[in-house]
């Protein structure tokens, strides 16, 4: 049976990973009593003694879960941004530049911000086949539900009398400094961090990841796009999805509470528009991190996710 710790298991990513394990019959959860939750003795035991540990914790916090294991035998998943682009850390978004097989034999992953697996799942293919070249300044639109700011956020969206401001989307990072540009061009193989605009709106989750092109920024034809993406994704988490429209419309949450990913490129021959949808507490989160476990385990890549 194999011993799993989920440290920051109250949290919003935490949670769900811990409901998505309690299902399963070959894995025993190592849990500990909730005064002894933040307690560093018993953290640290629990890690020590897990096969695989899951940090679900602040980017110093989980710097300082990885400092405490002393053994060359737990293997860590890291849901925190702290070593997305760290050294000697396989980034855990399977389907890309050829991850999966990194995963497989890793004992340190960090597992992709929500924003960036869209993105980067867009643009990774491309820059590789050379269709886009790795200067390229690109923009990127993402919408997403309010569970993607955690806790606080949650009770503030569901919290009575709020504010009326939270009635209509609205736009952040608007210093462009967010946190998943460093990964978001590292893994896409870019040299220049996109210009990201991501909006958090009125509904619980879901997210969708735009990044609209003009045929100039193009080395090669949006028919090369399709086709780079049908072979790339097939499934069985990330699919490529010729015709996602909804009479005109494509929803954010249209994978709510799925695990998986559907990549599109819609547009004219002129401006190309790449899209990706998905969960942001699924692929984008927590779903990500069990497929990553899955992995790891050598289990059926899809035990546990919903799809």
């Amino acid at each position: 049976m194999i011993k799993i710790f989920i440290d920051g298991s109250a949290g919003t990513t935490g949670l769900r990973i811990r409901e998505r394990l309690m299902a399963r019959r070959d894995v025993e959860l190592i849990a500990l009593p909730e005064e002894m939750r933040k307690d560093e003795g018993a953290r640290r035991e629990a890690l020590n003694c897990a096969d695989v540990a899951f940090l679900c914790l602040p980017d110093a916090a989980a710097v300082e879960a990885a400092a405490m294991i002393e053994n060359d035998h737990t293997a860590v998943i890291d849901t925190s941004t702290a070593h997305r682009t760290a050294p000697g850390w396989v980034y855990g978004f399977p389907e890309v530049g050829g991850l999966r097989e990194r995963i497989r034999s890793s004992k340190r992953i960090a597992n992709p911000g929500c924003h960036a697996s869209g993105f980067i799942a867009l643009v990774a293919p491309l820059v590789h086949a050379g269709l886009l070249d790795t200067d390229a300044q690109l923009s990127c639109f993402s919408l997403t539900g309010y569970s993607g700011g955690g806790k606080k956020m949650i009770a503030e969206y569901e919290g009575e009398g709020r504010s009326p401001l939270l009635d209509a989307p609205r736009q952040y990072c608007l210093s462009q400094s967010h946190k998943h540009l460093p990964e978001m061009a590292a893994v896409a193989g870019l040299n220049v961090p996109p210009c990201f605009c991501p909006i958090v709106a009125d509904f619980y989750s879901g997210m969708e990841v735009s990044v609209p092109l003009f045929a100039s920024q193009l080395r090669g034809t949006p028919a090369q796009i399709r086709e780079i993406y049908r072979e790339a994704y097939f499934g069985p988490v990330v699919r490529y999805v010729e015709s996602p429209d909804e009479g005109g419309f494509l929803s954010a949450a249209a994978l709510s509470g799925s695990d998986g990913m559907e990549i599109s490129a819609s547009g004219s021959d002129e401006r190309i528009l790449l899209t990706a949808r998905y969960d942001n507490l699924g692929k984008g989160a927590s779903g990500a991190a069990i497929q990553n476990l899955n992995l790891l385990l050598g289990a059926d890549e899809t035990a546990g996710l919903v799809l």
